[in-house]
């Protein structure tokens, strides 16, 4: 088997794995990407709903998640969220505000991907596709076995990506290296993800799949002010997704159903204004219908305001303001848009992305125990944290 020979050779063609072989190659330095799949970043065709929520307007390492809340910082002033919307105007991609300072594609995330391997071709990065890894070593060099190629090279960038979404390939296959070369990984779990509450307890949830609301999630001192969605098997919308991420196992989240508003004194100053009004129809004035009626007990459902007892609406009010849950689990990783841990930060220098241990591994994206917030935060991470290990690798 004849040995080809690289100076970097890349695992990973998703958004870190490519924009990490272009900065690379920038540099003058062989690039190869390699890749289980049949095409190239399967997960940006995918996101923002097909039109690749690439970044926000406002990054900052308070966005995200890591046993070192300050490891991210680093490759985040390298390379700035700024800097890849220049990059992004620079190839002429329109794209807009959704709210919040996420930022998507006017028209689809194949422009994203586009300007990625746009970059690769332009520096001559070679993309071979449909590789499967028999063995990766280290003497020297890095010797990376395939089914039909051995490759060596000076540098080996990690870029596989988490388990989330294994249906579009994902795999634990940096971890399984990342622990080869004798590194830490930190205990993974799925991110940004729906959660379940399946049971007795929540039977008054089935019924409202597709129902959404305004809301407060909370966790601890973590509080996201987004919209709440019921599912099939209980809660997802962005503000259920974001404390996902940060809830325990186990854990209980609150939910303020009427955030800014004092639900008891408000029920109170619509039984004094409209006495005659029916508990629910005054509900279905703060809520969408369907919701408005499973709040109440059946015994509730027609009863007039003025028939309830101030004691009760101060109990609903309180309910309403802060919603106890305990989900019963999640959806898994099959439909976590993240995966929160990986690659311990202890490992790694917050600069380049380089293994502290092993000279000339990186691993950068999503595989690195830096998990960001939903809103276009793990793009730029992805974004940071290849220039950060394509600068020097």
């Amino acid at each position: 088997m004849a040995k080809a020979l690289f100076d970097v050779v890349v695992i990973g063609a998703g958004a870190a794995g490519l924009f990490c072989a272009a900065i690379a190659a920038q540099r003058g330095r062989r690039v190869l990407v390699l890749d289980h799949a049949a095409e190239p970043g399967a997960k940006i065709l995918i996101s923002g709903g097909g039109r690749c929520n690439f970044t926000n307007l406002s990054v900052k390492a308070e966005n995200f998640l890591s046993q070192n809340p300050h490891f991210a910082k680093s490759a985040l002033a390298k390379f700035s969220s700024g800097d890849f919307i220049k990059l992004v105007e620079a190839h002429g991609i329109a794209y807009h505000e959704k709210r919040l300072g996420q930022l998507f594609c006017d028209d689809s995330a194949r422009a994203i991907l586009g300007l990625l391997l746009g970059l690769c071709r332009q520096n001559h990065v070679t993309l071979r596709l449909e590789q499967k890894i028999t063995e990766i070593s280290r003497g020297s060099a890095f010797t990376i076995k395939t089914g039909t190629d051995l490759v060596e090279a000076t540098s080996l960038v990690l870029a596989t990506g988490g388990l989330s979404i294994p249906k579009l390939g994902a795999t634990g296959f940096t971890y399984d290296i990342a622990r080869q070369f004798g590194l830490a990984v930190t205990p993974v779990r799925p991110g940004l993800v729906p959660l379940r509450f399946e049971g007795a307890p929540w039977s008054w949830m089935q019924g409202l799949s597709g129902v959404s609301f305004e809301s407060v999630a909370r966790f601890g001192k973590r509080e996201f002010r987004e919209h709440a969605l019921f599912t099939h098997r209980g809660l997802s919308g962005p503000a259920v997704l974001q404390i996902s991420s940060y809830l325990a196992e186990d854990g209980e989240l609150a939910l303020n159903m009427l955030p800014g508003t004092d639900a008891a004194a408000l029920l109170l100053e619509r039984k004094a204004a409209r006495p005659k009004a029916e508990l629910k129809t005054i509900l279905a004035e703060l809520f969408p219908a369907r919701l408005a009626q499973a709040l109440l007990p059946e015994g509730q459902q027609k009863q007039v305001i003025a028939e309830t007892s101030n004691k009760q609406l101060k109990e609903l009010g309180a309910r309403l303001n802060l919603l106890a849950l305990r989900p019963t689990g999640t959806e898994g990783f099959a439909k976590a848009e993240v995966t929160v841990g990986g690659v311990d930060t202890a490992e790694l220098s917050s600069q380049t992305m380089g293994a502290t241990k092993v000279p000339g591994l990186f691993v950068i994206g999503e595989a690195v125990d830096v998990t960001g917030w939903l809103g276009g935060y793990n793009f730029q991470w992805a974004w940071s944290s290849a220039f950060a290990a394509g600068s020097v690798a």
